[in-house]
C-alpha cells in the first residue's frame, strides 16, 4: 500500500492492541511496537512518458470526427502547455484571444496565467471549434459530444480523455490521469536542458521547492555529483 494508505492504518492498529490489552486478552504492549511509517517529502519520483510514447498517444486522435477533434485539442493543451486537466476543462471561449496568441489559464488560487498558444495547439483549437464543437449556450471551450451539450465536468472528465486515449495507443503506464502529460513535459525539459526556474515558469509554480522534484529526474546530471562507490 502507498505510504499515506499505510499512516492511516498505524493509529486504528495502536487503538485495537491497547483495547485488546485492557481487556485481558493480550498482556503486553502491543501497541508500542507498531512503528510510525515515515512520509517524506518529495519522496516519489514523477510519473511521466517518453518524448515518442506522447507522439504515439497524440496520434491516436488524427480529426477525422468531433470527439478526435476535441481530444486532440485537449490532449495538446495538457502535452504542449503543461495545463492541469481541471484548468482544461475551465476554459472558456473569452479565455482565447487569437489576435496575440494567447491563451488566459485560471490556476491554483484563482491566478490568472497568460500563456502564447503553440501554432499546433492553435490549429487544433480552431478547428474543434469551428468544425465540430455543438451550438450551445454554454461559454465552455470543451463540451460534451453527446446531449446534454454543456462544459465538461473537470478534471475527471479530463483523466478519461486521457485514459482513453493511453489505451487506444496501447501504453499502460503507473499513472494515467492528466498530470501524467505535465510532468512529462517538464521531464522532457529537464533533458532538453532547460532549467529549473525556466521549468517552474512554464508549469507556473509559486514556490521553486515544487519544481525541485524534477531534478531527480535527470539522471545524467545527478551522475556527475555522485560519490565514488568505495569497492573493496
Amino acid at each position: 500500500m502507498s505510504s499515506s494508505a499505510a499512516q492511516h492504518a498505524v493509529s486504528p492498529l495502536r487503538a485495537l492492541l491497547k483495547f485488546l490489552q485492557q481487556r485481558g486478552d493480550v498482556t503486553a504492549n502491543l501497541a508500542a511496537s507498531v512503528p510510525s511509517v515515515a512520509k517524506w517529502s518529495l519522496a516519489g519520483l514523477p510519473k511521466y512518458l517518453q518524448s515518442h510514447e506522447v507522439e504515439r498517444l497524440l496520434g491516436t486522435c488524427k480529426g477525422s470526427n468531433a470527439g478526435e477533434r476535441r481530444d486532440r485539442a485537449i490532449l495538446l493543451l495538457l502535452a504542449r502547455l503543461g495545463l492541469r486537466g481541471g484548468e482544461v476543462a475551465q476554459l472558456n471561449l473569452e479565455d482565447i484571444n487569437w489576435e496575440t496568441g494567447e491563451v488566459s489559464v485560471r490556476g491554483k488560487g484563482g491566478r490568472i496565467s497568460r500563456l502564447p498558444i503553440p501554432d499546433e495547439v492553435g490549429k487544433a483549437l480552431a478547428t474543434y471549434i469551428r468544425l465540430s464543437r455543438p451550438r450551445c449556450s454554454c461559454r465552455r471551450v470543451f463540451i460534451r459530444v453527446r446531449a446534454p451539450h454543456q462544459g465538461l465536468s473537470g478534471c475527471t472528465a479530463i483523466d478519461h480523455v486521457v485514459h482513453a486515449a493511453l489505451k487506444r495507443a496501447g501504453l499502460n503506464p503507473a499513472f494515467k490521469g492528466a498530470h501524467a502529460l505535465r510532468h512529462s513535459l517538464a521531464t522532457h525539459m529537464l533533458h532538453r536542458g532547460a532549467s529549473l526556474p525556466e521549468i517552474g515558469q512554464i508549469l507556473r509554480h509559486q514556490l521553486p521547492s515544487t519544481t525541485a522534484i524534477y531534478a531527480k529526474a535527470d539522471l545524467a546530471a545527478l551522475r556527475a555529483i555522485a560519490q565514488p562507490w568505495p569497492w573493496r
